[in-house]
């Protein structure tokens, strides 16, 4: 991912730094782990003195901690608040809370429901069901880059194909380095697979005994709007449970959000407030 597309230039002083301290918030925020000075140095293309005075004043703000254990920069008290409130009034999350929820509870495992962000997935919202093994491959607000993971992998085929030659060109470094199993070469054959049987399939590839299958969701005008997803333990991803329990009730659940997204859509037709996508 191109990260200086993030830091924006403007015409003034002062909106310039607002921009920029955004920007570091951003590129901290697609992190699990932290970030170090370094890192926000190299991926911001600003010089350190200027990351640190901007980070310095994150910190004073709360939107931005740093952690005592290896002094890298992570999100504080403040981001988590906003983004709080920013899930509760997002379109997707608003209206298909309901639905992951049954999904869980009708198949018994973990249900996600995510969202594009540029090269990454966002997981929005997840809610487990009640069988008492589980896979954490995917939690609320974990970020992976598109095309790793069930949900993800299943938002990328449903690009345009000049579209993901560009993600994965830009994102190759990152999946050679970090996820050996899906380099790009891989990832093509996997969203071939995607686009032939309706639905991707992770077996594993991310972690080992970590499973899923996820389903692109679409606005009515075919603009992708997110995904859904289930993830379990693979002894429970096997046939004939997966195609005969587990896609159905997949494939129900999606079409039941894409009816509240055309509802929502057809809403906003007339209204002054434009509809918040993601990209």
């Amino acid at each position: 991912m191109e990260h200086k597309a993030l830091i924006t230039e403007s015409t003034t002083a002062g909106a310039q730094s607002v921009d920029r301290a955004l920007g570091l918030l951003s590129l901290i925020a697609r992190q699990a782990e932290g970030s170090s000075l370094a890192d926000l140095t190299r991926h911001s293309g600003l010089n350190k003195p200027t990351v640190r005075r901007l980070l310095l004043a994150l910190i004073n703000a709360g939107m931005v901690e740093q952690s005592p254990a290896n002094h890298h920069y992570q999100l504080g008290p403040e981001a988590y608040l906003l983004g709080h409130r920013a899930s509760e009034q997002h379109n997707l999350t608003r209206l298909a809370t309901c639905n992951v929820a049954r999904l869980a509870q009708r198949t018994e495992d973990a249900a996600c429901l995510s969202i594009r962000r540029g090269h990454f997935s966002l997981c929005l919202y997840r809610e487990d069901g009640v069988y008492p093994i589980r896979t954490h491959a995917l939690v609320q607000g974990a970020y992976h880059p598109l095309g790793v993971g069930a949900g993800s992998l299943a938002m990328l085929a449903a690009l345009p194909d000049a579209e993901i030659t560009h993600v994965l060109d830009a994102q190759r470094s990152l999946l050679e380095q970090q996820y050996p199993q899906l380099a790009p070469e891989h990832m093509v054959n996997l969203v071939n697979e995607t686009r032939l049987q309706g639905y991707a399939v992770n077996p594993g590839l991310v972690f080992a005994d970590s499973w899923g299958i996820g389903i692109a969701l679409r606005w009515p005008d075919g603009v992708l709007a997110g995904s859904l997803s289930l993830a379990a333990i693979e002894s429970r991803m096997q046939e004939p449970r997966r195609s005969q329990t587990l896609v159905p009730r997949l494939k129900e659940e999606a079409l039941a959000i894409e009816h509240l997204l055309a509802a929502e859509f057809t809403r906003h037709q007339t209204s002054p407030t434009p509809l918040a996508r993601s990209k």
